[in-house]
């Protein structure tokens, strides 16, 4: 019995162990990225590796064969390997903003076992880290009162689902009071869900930070999921565990648009929300802007202030929802006989859509149709949707 549990005893001390021995190799001492005297270092234990390169979202764009065909990416930058088996590479500081980086070892592509810092894009994880200055000041977790976000479910009888979920944001303070508060429905991109605001547009910091600084009224916001096959973000609902994917059933042909007043109907009977047009905002990057343009087209009498980031235009559907997008001309005169207070739209000047809203501006501007207009370097990416949120949240409710 003594040398079973002298046995037992040597067994755990080896896991214990080998656990910490784990944690020592995968991460060791190493600080990476380090961020110090204007520059950042990318650090990656790989002795037995042969190349190692390190991609970021600031290095130099260049011409790349991708599965959506040929775009811009990020130039591919080789490390330097150390006697110690470190591979390092060390460039200045980049502009202040939330920066992507990921390594590839031997062709291989992989994170960064020394930051624990990740987002999930679709179906791309990547690293992260962030550089403090006036455009990204918002970006932090700041000592400032900090609202609630919750995880809802609702049931959405117009998609046929007794439960879906959303992400609703409520400001400091809510809980502690009987006030009544205006909403801002913010939408997310194609490949996105519910989480897409939160997670990669720092939505809840910029929110935080914003209110606190007495720059935007306290304000509900509700992130709802746009793909209206899902009930929540792949893995987060039964049977559910299949990869995620940027093209979804029910995302662009009516189904989410036309199902839109379910959510608004939990939110009003759930939240202490003002229910009137100069109390409500819609506004979504890509297909996010996609469907904020027709929801409130639609619905003239609902939103007082609508936001297109990047937004997607043009839509010639097929089936029983062909109605959301016909007719689209007549539509937006009725909407702008009794304007909204903002109609605000934001683009880079690289992105693939940039000559779409070119075209969907020029029309606004043929029937003298008021809207505040914000053109960005750089393409489809979130740090220009960041930088609209950023920008857009401000003129709210006022």
């Amino acid at each position: 019995m003594k040398a079973f549990l002298s046995l037992a005893v040597g067994c755990l001390i080896s896991l214990s162990a080998w656990a910490q021995e784990t944690v020592a190799v995968n991460t060791g001492d190493i600080v990476s990225p380090e961020l110090k005297n204007q520059t950042v270092t990318f650090k990656l234990l790989a002795p037995n590796a042969k190349e190692v390169v390190v991609e970021a979202d600031f290095f130099e764009k260049v011409k790349r064969q991708t599965s959506f065909g040929v775009m811009e990416a990020p130039k591919q930058i080789p490390m330097v390997k150390g006697q110690d088996g470190v591979w390092t590479y060390t460039t200045s500081m980049p502009s202040p903003e939330l920066h992507t980086y990921c390594f590839y070892v031997d062709g291989m592509r992989m994170l960064d076992p020394s930051n624990v810092y990740m987002i999930r894009d679709i179906a791309t994880y990547t690293n992260y880290f962030l550089v403090d200055g006036e455009l990204s000041q918002n970006y932090f977790v700041r000592e400032v009162p900090h609202g609630t976000v919750s995880k809802v479910w609702y049931p959405s009888p117009t998609l046929g689902m007794e439960r879906r979920r959303m992400t609703v944001y409520t400001p400091a303070g809510y809980e502690d009071s009987n006030k009544q508060y205006p909403v801002l429905y913010l939408l997310h991109g194609a490949g996105g869900d519910e989480n897409a605001w939160s997670e990669l547009g720092r939505a809840i910091q910029i929110l935080d930070n914003l209110i606190a600084q007495g720059k935007a009224e306290p304000m509900i916001v509700v992130m709802p999921n746009g793909n209206g096959a899902q009930e929540a973000v792949p893995g987060e609902y039964p049977n559910s565990m299949y990869k995620p994917s940027f093209a979804n059933p029910k995302t662009m042909e009516g189904s989410f648009e036309k199902a839109f007043p379910d959510i608004m109907k939990y939110v009003e009977s759930h939240y202490r929300t003002i229910n009137d047009k100069n109390h409500r905002a819609i506004a979504g990057l890509s297909m996010g802007g996609f469907h904020s343009l027709y929801i409130s087209a639609n619905n003239p009498d609902l939103f007082g202030y609508v936001g297109l980031f990047s937004a997607a235009i043009n839509r010639q559907a097929k089936g029983e929802n062909t109605y959301i997008y016909e007719n689209l001309e007549a539509k937006l005169a009725k909407q702008f006989s009794n304007a909204p207070k903002l109609y605000f739209i934001g683009i880079g000047n690289t992105d693939f859509l940039f000559q779409d809203n070119v075209k969907y501006r020029e029309l606004l501007d043929a029937n003298g149709y008021k809207y505040e207009y914000m053109e960005t370097d750089g393409g489809h990416e979130w740090r220009n949707w960041r930088k609209y949120l950023n920008h857009f949240v401000p003129e709210l409710f006022k």
